[in-house]
């Protein structure tokens, strides 16, 4: 069976450790560390077989290198050049086979313009995004356009109900404050934020969230929502469904 255990890194990332119970081996997600990962990978008694890299930023990728000239991974990622160390590069529509899993490669424009994620269907399914979609937020808009990463997140919302969501950042709490703002009445929010203070009050991860909670709590995923346009329509155009996003993202920003 497929396990998935969070080490976390740097001031907020976690970078995902995907391992078999029956199996020494492991692979990790956006390692923007090398340094946290070998002290877990000895610690388990692991190998490192496989990496997945969602996309270019340094808390990202900056553990590569060291990684790759201790392990000597398969690393897959986005068709960066800007990135090295890949053995396989994908786009929209590849496939991958990680820890015995085929993973589907969705590209998710917008936070930047490499960004894939990567989904694997099981029970449950897995969803590994990076900094696309989080618990409650989005992805600042660094290169790409408030359409595409519109697009972006109606692909991802489009996955089943049960997928696990993996972000890379545990960024819930702040981002709950903004969905409060931006959806008043939504109790689902309200429960959530007591449930994110309670993990993190326990120092644990507010992470996995389902992506069928995301679609109740998360304001980037409710732009149709008559509540949601209503309240963000004093900052912006709501007109459209793309219009809202446009306006709640740009109101994030300063939020």
């Amino acid at each position: 069976m497929l396990s998935v255990t969070p080490i976390p890194a740097l001031s907020d990332n976690y970078i995902w450790l995907l391992r078999q119970d029956t199996s020494p081996e492991a692979c990790v997600v956006d390692p923007g560390d090398a340094e946290p990962v070998i002290r877990v990978l000895e610690q388990e008694g692991l190998t490192l077989r496989s990496i997945l890299v969602t996309h270019h930023h340094p808390d990202h990728v900056a553990g590569l290198p060291e990684l790759i000239e201790r392990y000597s991974p398969q690393v897959i990622g986005p068709d960066n050049p800007g990135i090295q160390g890949l053995t396989e590069r994908v786009g929209q529509g590849d496939t991958c086979r990680v820890m015995g899993r085929r993973f589907d490669v969705h590209e998710v424009p917008g936070h930047t313009l490499d960004h894939i994620a990567f989904f694997t269907a099981g029970i449950p399914p897995l969803l590994f995004c990076g900094d696309t979609l989080f618990s409650a937020g989005c992805g600042r808009l660094f290169e790409g356009t408030p359409e595409q990463m519109h697009r972006s997140l109606q692909a991802l919302a489009a996955l089943p109900d049960d997928t696990l969501v993996f972000a890379a950042h545990e960024y819930t709490q702040a981002n709950l404050r903004f969905a409060q703002a931006a959806d008043p009445h939504n109790r689902d929010v309200v429960e959530a934020i007591d449930e994110a203070r309670r993990a993190r009050d326990l120092d644990r991860p507010t992470l996995p969230s389902r992506l069928a909670r995301e679609k109740r709590i998360n304001p980037f995923l409710r732009c149709d929502d008559p509540d949601v346009r209503a309240t963000a329509s004093s900052h912006g155009n709501t007109d459209t469904d793309q219009a809202t996003f446009t306006t709640l993202r740009a109101w994030k920003d300063t939020f």
